[in-house]
């Protein structure tokens, strides 16, 4: 029984998964061969680790404790507002907005400055395959 669930569970998690355009799938492929080769042990991103990361308060670099969510809200299909500039930011998720994580160029820059503004570091392929794994769940 415990095994007819699991496989349920799993199917129906496969049918609601959303997938990234070609440039994003190569991305994401490259975040892999990164995160394999920092830990052997790496078997894929998770969307629950994303999830984690994207809520989780940290000292920014401005020494104030935030999170993704500070300017994202915990909703993503719903706009935000920047902290530091109060400008509008309009909703991370892709079903909600169909340009984003679209453009790698773009994702790589925005990935860059929100994980310096919230861990003030640069976010590692793990942290970075598993947030946008999360997002492109929403």
């Amino acid at each position: 029984m415990k095994k007819i669930v699991c496989f349920i569970l799993l199917a129906f998690t496969l049918l609601n998964a959303k997938e990234f355009n070609a440039p994003m799938k190569t991305y994401m492929e490259s975040l892999s061969v990164e995160a394999k080769a920092q830990n052997p042990n790496f078997t894929g991103f998770d969307a629950k680790r994303g999830e984690a990361i994207f809520v989780s308060k940290q000292a920014g670099k401005k020494g104030t404790q935030m999170s993704c969510t500070t300017c994202h809200t915990t909703n993503l299909k719903n706009g935000g507002q920047n902290v530091n500039t109060n400008k509008p930011i309009t909703a991370l998720a892709p079903s909600a907005n169909s340009t984003r994580l679209t453009d790698v160029a773009e994702v790589e820059k925005w990935l860059r400055r929100n994980f310096n503004d919230v861990f003030a570091r640069e976010g590692s392929a793990l942290e970075k395959g598993d947030v946008l794994t999360y997002i492109i769940n929403q």
